[in-house]
């Protein structure tokens, strides 16, 4: 089947939504199961529209007369079918993702030249109308004179002109939360070197997976010209429930090794520890290394375990990593200029700050019909509590 460039976006469009993490920075405590948030127990509709208590499916089924029940069967048959179908979409949606990746690789090799200093682009490519141009017009008397103050202090010290765009990546690790959440001060002159991160999705006929590449320059901290992330990736209804299938999620992922130069891996310290011996008394120093907090644990995640048993803190751990994984391919990558100069920072906020607000406006409603109801309980205006994101 044939899918124009419209429908494609469409689909693309679908996708992102569907993918269990949010491109908007909301997380469940897990992530893998995030899609499933809000499918928790229900209250049952009864026939004549009252919302009665929740009540098991299973004994709602069991209730059902024979003939009925031989007929949803048949139902669920075509249930299974149907996501059986969808599963096919989102193989076909996955080899769009391919297709548009390679077209805007060009142009993010582009913006990785730029970033670097490796060309200069011309006035034309430099030209931009900005939004904002009523209030650079007021403020261009103050950057003229502040132009004056700076073209005397360079005629006074003499200094080259910054190489690209200094420090881009790590300025935008720096803004966004998630990223600086992670990001430690002996990490920073390690992402100076930073140059470009890519994601790359799997070939035809490989299981469904994408792969975020970081490129750094030569440096003084470690040999690799490209540390790497692979996320793995499922599209498929689980045989043992069909009906949870609701497109493709983040099932694993695995790093890279580092080879760090000889006392500069960031990701370990070194302790001193006092031990005394037993018997003679004696007290000696020795030396171990521990696990240092540092953004490059990022290469070394946590493995799912084959049998799913994990305590608490490794699930989280875990989902955490996927939403980042999925926020650097969904968000930063695509959009790194406009988390460099904040204005995609400006849209997450702005849009969070929509849903604050109206949620506000609906706990408003709730206290005023309590006030002007007091002492008439209705039901019916009553609130739907949100379902909590649930851990397998």
């Amino acid at each position: 089947m044939k899918l124009e460039d419209a429908e494609a976006r469409v689909l693309l469009a679908r996708l992102a939504g569907r993918i269990p993490l949010s491109s908007r920075g909301r997380s469940c405590h897990s992530v893998m199961d995030a899609t499933k948030a809000g499918k928790g127990d229900q209250g049952m509709q009864a026939p004549g529209g009252q919302m009665d208590k929740p009540v098991s499916f299973h004994f709602l089924e069991s209730m059902l007369p024979k003939v009925v029940k031989r007929r949803v069967h048949a139902l669920k048959r075509l249930q299974v079918q149907c996501a059986n179908i969808e599963a096919k979409f989102y193989e076909e949606v996955h080899e769009l993702e391919r297709k548009y990746a390679a077209l805007y690789q060009p142009l993010f090799e582009k913006r990785r030249d730029i970033v670097t200093g490796t060309v200069e682009p011309t006035d034309e490519e430099c030209e931009w109308h900005s939004d904002r141009e009523e209030e650079e017009e007021l403020a261009e008397e103050v950057k003229e004179k502040a132009a004056i103050e700076d073209s005397k202090k360079e005629e006074a010290t003499p200094q080259e002109d910054p190489k690209g765009i200094p420090e881009f990546w790590l300025t935008i690790f720096k803004s966004v939360d998630m990223l600086s959440d992670m990001l430690q001060e002996h990490d920073e002159p390690i992402l100076k070197h930073l140059k470009d991160i890519q994601v790359k999705f799997s070939e035809p006929g490989q299981p469904m997976s994408f792969t975020l590449e970081f490129h750094f320059e030569p440096n003084g901290y470690f040999n690799n010209a490209v540390l790497t992330k692979v996320y793995k990736m499922k599209s498929e209804p689980d045989t043992t429930d069909p009906f949870s299938f609701e497109g493709p999620e983040i099932i694993d992922c695995e790093g890279c090794q580092i080879d760090w130069h000889k006392g500069k891996d960031v990701t370990v310290k070194t302790i001193k520890k006092k031990q005394k011996h037993k018997g003679r008394g004696t007290v000696r120093t020795v030396t171990k290394q521990v696990p240092n907090d540092s953004f490059f644990n990022f290469f070394n995640p946590i493995k799912v375990s084959p049998d799913g048993e994990m305590d608490e803190d490794c699930e989280f751990t875990l989902a955490t990593d996927f939403e980042i994984g999925h926020f650097f391919r969904e968000r930063i990558i695509p959009r790194a200029v406009l988390y460099f100069t904040g204005e995609a920072l400006e849209d997450d906020e702005s849009f969070e700050e929509e849903e604050l607000e109206e949620g506000d406006e609906e706990e408003q409603d709730e206290d005023g019909d309590d006030d002007d109801d007091e002492g008439d309980f209705d039901p019916k205006k009553e609130q739907p509590q949100p379902a909590e994101c649930k851990q397998q």
